[in-house]
């Protein structure tokens, strides 16, 4: 079974910086990709990020764009999203999600407990 386990959140000043990390396992195909998503208090799931290992194309939001960066290690069994220069809008539960060719197909098969990011002003 493909076993994700997110990590890294915590509480930062606006401003500041945290690192999430996305240990990935258990697949048997190697078409996937790992996204990342969020989901604030009252509000709908959030697509952040989505790197592709096809063709290592990385994705992202309109709102965390040139402030987030995802990157992944050779292996592929980990997955960091960057989040620099953060908002207390980028308050939320943090998840990584997993698929084939998902980052196309928005099809995300597998998700990972999730990890809270905290913002303050």
């Amino acid at each position: 079974d493909v076993q994700l386990q997110a990590s890294g959140g915590g509480l930062v000043q606006a401003g500041g910086s945290l690192r999430l990390s996305c240990a990935a396992s258990g697949f048997t195909y190697d078409d996937y990709d790992i996204g990342w998503f969020r989901q604030a208090p009252g509000k709908e799931r959030e697509g952040v990020s989505c790197i592709s290992f096809n063709d290592g194309t990385t994705y992202y939001a309109d709102s965390v764009k040139g402030r987030f960066a995802m990157s992944s290690d050779a292996a592929k069994s980990t997955v960091v999203l960057q989040m620099n220069s953060l908002k207390p809008e980028d308050t939320a539960v943090y998840y990584c999600a997993a698929g084939r060719s998902s980052c196309t197909s928005k099809d995300f098969g597998s998700w990972g407990q999730g990890t809270q990011v905290t913002v303050s002003s």
